[in-house]
């Protein structure tokens, strides 16, 4: 597999982040995406510190489905700039990665 990623995105509501959620499995740009409640946000918009509730995805993908999670996420997406960052992941277990790898479809891992 090519660069595993951790991509990082958070959601307004639970629904919201269940229906990106499922989308990313769905177009097989992600092998398992965690929707994590109850996150407390701290941010910058438009001049003023807000706060607010929201859902954290974390998505297990490749670098090179990036560009089309991203595109699919920003579509989808009720924010007008959501969040969408990618993490590398430097190691982890032959096994989950192995998983992780074989999770994705064959046609797109090579395209990073």
């Amino acid at each position: 597999m090519t660069e595993p990623i951790v991509i990082l995105s958070t959601c307004a509501s639970e629904e919201e982040a269940r229906q990106i959620a499922l989308l990313l499995l769905d177009r097989g740009l992600a092998a398992c995406v965690n929707v994590i409640p109850n996150c407390h946000s701290y941010y910058h918009w438009q001049g003023k510190v807000e706060r607010g509730s929201e859902c954290l995805l974390q998505i297990k993908s490749s670098r090179g489905l990036f560009a089309e999670v991203s595109s699919a996420i920003q579509a989808a997406h009720s924010y007008e700039v959501p969040e969408v960052i990618a993490l590398p992941i430097v190691d982890g277990s032959v096994n989950y990665l192995n998983w992780l790898g074989s999770s994705l479809p064959a046609e797109r891992k090579e395209q990073s």
